[in-house]
C-alpha cells in the first residue's frame, strides 16, 4: 500500500467534525466554543494546502486587494465588509492569459452558523489573511506549474457561505447573502485590471469553490468576447447526493439548509429547476451535463471530505463504528470498503453523460484525498499522483491546450499506488 500520506492530528480533526456537526444541527452552544473549533479548521485548511511545500521564504506571497467599488452594488461579505482577491500578474506569453481560482471553505446552512461565520475569514474580509502563498496551479515557477506559471493568476476570496450564489439578506441578523453580487463585482474589477484583453481564460476552484466553478462556468464564458478561449476546472467540487451510512441524506439536508437560508432558488440553473427541486439543482451531478462551456472535473473517487462529512458524519455514526475506517482507510473492513466502492460507482455513473461531450475532461483517481490542484505535492511534483502516466497538472494542461483527450478514470481502490491519501491521526 502506498505510504505517501498526509497525516492530520487527531485534535485538529476532532475540532473539524465537532464544528461541522454543530453547523448541521445548530447544536453548538456559545460563540467561544465555536471559535475554538474554527481556529482548528483554519489550521487544518492551511495544512491541506501547504503540505510538502518549500519554506515560507521560498513561497510566492501575494497581497490581498479589496474591491472598493463593491459596496455601491451591495456586493459584500456576510458581515457587510468588502470582498477581496489576490492577483499575481502574468508575463511574457501569459500576459494576456487569465486564471481565476474561487476559494473554497464549506457553507453555512442555518442562521446561527451564518452569524458565526461572519466572525471568521469565511464571512468577513476583516479576518482574511493579508497575504497568501500561491502554490500548485497558482505557482509562478515553470517547474511547479508548467502550463499556467506565467498567466495572470487570481484567487477570489470566499466570504458569502453559498459558493458565490446568494442575492438576499437577513436584516434582523444583519447578514448579507450576496455571493452572486460578489461574483459580478469581481468580474467587473478584473476586467478593468486587464482581463478584458484575455486571449485565454480558465475558471477554477476547490471544494465549495469547485462547486462554484460549476455554478458559474457559463457565466464566466459570457464575460469574454467570442474570440477568447474559455474553459472551467472543478477540483473536488463533485459533491454527490449520496446516502450516508445510516441510510439517511446528510449532505442533502445540509445543502437544503444552504439553499433555504440564502434563498438561492432564483439564482440556480433554470434548466435544472424546471424539472428538479432547488436543492437537487445545487448538486453538480444534476448540472454538469448541461454546461455549454468546456469543463474539466478533477476529483478523488473517495473524496476525503465527503467520506468524513457526507457519508459517515458523527451525527449518523452514533456508535463510532466508522471512526477508524474514515480516519484511515487501511482500517476499513470489507463491508465498509464496499460502501466506498458503491459511492465511487455513483460518481463514475454521474459523469457519463458529461463525458459524451468531446470538449469535457475528467481526472478521477481512486484516492482518499480532497483538493489536488492547489497543493504542490498533488499538482506537479516528482511523486505526484498519476493516471495513465500523467500528473494532474499535465492532464489538465493537455486538456486545456487540446494536446490530447483526457478522460481518465482510475480503477477501483486499491489499485492506484501513486495516491497522496489523507490519514486522520
Amino acid at each position: 500500500m502506498n505510504q505517501n500520506v498526509f497525516r492530520i492530528p487527531a485534535t485538529v480533526y476532532y475540532c473539524l467534525w465537532l464544528f461541522f456537526s454543530g453547523v448541521r444541527s445548530g447544536s453548538i452552544d456559545g460563540i467561544g466554543k465555536v471559535s475554538d473549533t474554527y481556529d482548528a479548521i483554519s489550521l487544518l485548511e492551511n495544512q491541506l494546502t501547504t503540505a510538502n511545500q518549500p519554506p515560507p521564504s521560498q513561497l510566492l506571497m501575494v497581497p490581498l486587494t479589496l474591491i472598493q467599488k463593491a459596496a455601491s452594488n451591495g456586493a459584500v461579505c456576510l458581515d457587510g465588509t468588502l470582498p477581496g482577491y489576490h492577483l499575481h500578474r502574468g508575463s511574457g506569453s501569459g500576459a494576456n492569459r487569465w486564471l481565476i481560482l474561487l476559494e473554497g471553505g464549506g457553507w453555512c446552512n442555518t442562521r446561527r452558523s451564518c452569524i458565526f461565520r461572519k466572525t471568521t475569514r469565511r464571512g468577513s474580509s476583516k479576518y482574511m489573511e493579508k497575504v497568501l502563498a500561491f502554490t500548485g496551479i497558482l505557482s509562478n515557477k515553470a517547474n511547479e506549474n508548467p502550463d499556467f506559471f506565467n498567466w495572470n493568476r487570481v484567487k477570489l476570496r470566499y466570504c458569502d457561505g453559498a459558493s458565490f450564489t446568494g442575492d438576499s439578506q437577513d436584516e434582523s441578523s444583519q447578514l448579507y447573502y450576496r455571493g452572486q453580487r460578489i461574483w459580478q463585482a469581481a468580474m467587473e474589477e478584473l476586467l478593468s485590471k486587464g482581463m478584458q484583453k484575455a486571449e485565454q481564460a480558465l475558471l477554477s476552484g476547490c471544494s465549495a469553490g469547485g462547486l462554484a466553478s460549476i455554478l458559474h462556468c457559463d457565466q464566466f464564458k459570457e464575460v469574454f468576447p467570442g474570440t477568447t478561449k474559455v474553459k472551467c476546472l472543478s477540483d473536488a467540487g463533485m459533491f454527490m447526493d449520496a446516502v450516508d451510512v445510516s441510510g439517511g441524506h446528510s449532505i442533502r439536508n445540509m445543502f437544503k439548509g444552504v439553499v433555504t437560508i440564502q434563498n438561492l432558488q432564483k439564482e440556480l440553473s433554470t434548466t435544472c429547476t424546471k424539472h428538479l427541486d432547488p436543492t437537487s439543482c445545487f448538486f453538480p451531478q444534476n448540472l454538469v451535463s448541461n454546461i455549454k462551456t468546456p469543463m474539466f472535473l478533477l476529483n478523488a473517487a473517495y473524496d476525503a471530505w465527503q467520506v468524513q462529512e457526507s457519508l459517515a458524519p458523527p451525527s449518523v455514526d452514533l456508535s463510532g463504528s466508522w471512526n477508524a475506517c474514515k480516519s484511515d482507510h487501511s482500517h476499513c473492513n470489507s463491508t465498509q470498503i464496499q460502501f466506498f466502492q458503491d459511492f465511487r460507482t455513483q460518481m463514475v455513473n454521474a459523469v457519463k453523460s458529461f463525458l459524451a461531450s468531446t470538449h469535457n475532461g475528467v481526472f478521477i483517481n481512486s484516492c482518499f484525498a480532497h483538493c489536488q490542484s492547489e497543493r504542490q505535492d498533488t499538482w506537479f511534483a516528482p511523486d505526484s499522483p498519476r493516471l495513465h502516466g500523467k500528473t494532474v497538472a499535465e492532464s489538465i494542461g493537455d486538456w486545456y491546450f487540446e494536446r490530447t483527450t483526457v478522460k481518465a478514470i482510475d480503477c477501483p481502490y486499491p489499485c492506484d499506488k501513486t495516491c497522496h491519501n489523507l490519514i486522520f491521526k
